[in-house]
């Protein structure tokens, strides 16, 4: 067996008290997963159940109280910003909001070339089209460079932080509710994105979402359902699908079932809810009209 892109065992995080009367929050409680290159790991749970806090920590922007966090076989937790730093190109995150993501002040093409100005890779003689390059990978238009966020809609504004993520040729991708912001009628399209880039590029990807249904069609390796900060259960997407172990699963597929079409893609006419969740949002585009991406 190779070794694991990402190997987490026992990780804790635990946020303090904010007063004398309120005890410390343990967001998530000795949690262990893998991913592999080429493979997508699915963490699905409802609001509250500690997905984001896994995500914060697995990218250390958040320190874990306890456990181990490897990439690639070495240890991040005792690393300090400065040893992280020519890492972080090869473990990228795409954010849940499209929007507050990007810099309304930069356009498309500087805020794609800004991971390689930070890392020193900008080549002011092949950069440009390296945005052009990174834009296609995306299925964008290479016109939409001299864009800002607010010209684009959520779809597309999702598409340029996922090529802004690609800029380093990363080999983990950690994708914090990556669709949960968009009109129904758009997930589909960057579900299928990703898919294509986790194939075409080999990548690894932690992909976490509150959507069973929806991750079924991403995940064709790994899920993991996590509640009230714990891995309650595990094993191959379509075991957790057809057999779910759990209570808390059954009902995060009671649930989520109606969200897909018949065809096995997110229908743009339903929308689901989780326990202790929220509806998924509106994409967006200028003007607060919806659009396409």
């Amino acid at each position: 067996m190779t070794t694991p892109l990402l190997e987490v065992r026992d990780l804790t995080v635990r946020y303090p008290a904010r007063g004398r009367r309120t005890p410390p929050v343990l967001a998530v409680d000795r949690v262990s997963f893998t991913v592999r290159a080429g493979e997508t790991l699915a963490l699905v749970g409802g609001s509250g159940s500690g997905k984001s806090s896994i995500a914060a920590a697995v990218l250390m922007l958040r320190r874990p109280e306890g456990g181990s966090v490897r990439f690639e076989g070495r240890e991040l937790t005792g690393l300090d910003e400065r040893a992280l730093r020519p890492l972080r190109p090869a473990l990228q995150p795409v954010f849940q909001d499209p929007y507050g993501s990007l810099s309304p002040r930069l356009r498309v093409h500087d805020a794609i070339a800004e991971p390689l100005r930070v890392q020193g890779r900008w080549d002011p003689v092949t950069g440009r089209a390296r945005v052009a390059e990174l834009l296609e990978l995306v299925r964008l238009d290479a016109s939409l460079a001299r864009r800002r966020p607010h010209e684009l809609s959520g779809g597309q504004c999702q598409r340029v932080g996922i090529a802004r993520a690609l800029a380093c040729s990363p080999r983990l991708l950690v994708l914090d509710e990556p669709v949960s912001a968009l009109d129904p009628s758009v997930r589909a399209g960057i579900v299928n994105l990703l898919t294509e880039l986790r194939d075409e590029l080999g990548l690894g990807q932690l992909f976490i979402a509150h959507d069973l249904a929806l991750v079924r069609h991403v995940a064709r390796h790994d899920v993991a359902v996590l509640h009230h900060g714990r891995i309650v259960e595990t094993g191959p997407a379509h075991q957790v699908w057809d057999a779910p172990a759990h209570p808390y699963t059954r009902e995060l597929l009671s649930v989520g079932r109606p969200s897909l079409s018949a065809g096995g893609v997110p229908d743009p006419r339903r929308s689901a809810r989780v326990p202790g969740g929220t509806a998924c949002g509106a994409d967006r585009g200028p003007r607060g009209s919806q659009a396409g991406g």
